[in-house]
């Protein structure tokens, strides 16, 4: 089934590119588009931290007893970025292309920081810590 390394990557790459698409149609002045896949982009982001939150940190927890660690972390800058997707909702909602597009920027690079701590810490200590990585990367599909 493969590494929660590479799931989680190849789900952080998809929520990118929407996240990419989205910011284009703003600076295109496309709002139907920009609604459009800034809504499927916030879905995206949506699935992928209940993915995470439901399955992988308390899975990650329970195995390695580690409660105040990179999960905690990962939790806080979860709730960070849906902050900054409800302000790109509005910024979107009003057709402010400047405030739109601000907020992609810090939203973008808040999002570049935390996949990298995920990528090059996290998800590798999950593959090397959890049993079952193959039932945990199952159990978050069925999200």
């Amino acid at each position: 089934m493969g590494t929660i390394s590479e799931f989680m990557t190849r789900d952080h790459r998809r929520c990118d590119v929407l996240m990419a698409e989205a910011e284009a149609a703003a600076e295109d002045h496309d709002w139907g588009k920009t609604e459009q896949l800034t809504r499927k982009y916030v879905e995206a982001m949506e699935h992928h931290f209940t993915m995470e939150e439901q399955v992988l940190f308390p899975a990650f927890e329970e195995q390695t007893g580690i409660i105040q660690g990179p999960t905690m972390i990962m939790k806080s800058e979860h709730r960070q970025m849906r902050g900054l997707m409800a302000q790109l909702q509005h910024a979107m909602e009003r057709r402010d292309e400047s405030e739109y597009l601000d907020t992609s920027e810090t939203l973008l690079i808040m999002m570049q920081q935390h996949n990298m701590k995920e990528e090059g810490m996290l998800y590798p200590m999950s593959d090397e810590q959890l049993s079952g990585v193959d039932k945990i990367i199952s159990e978050m599909q069925k999200i």
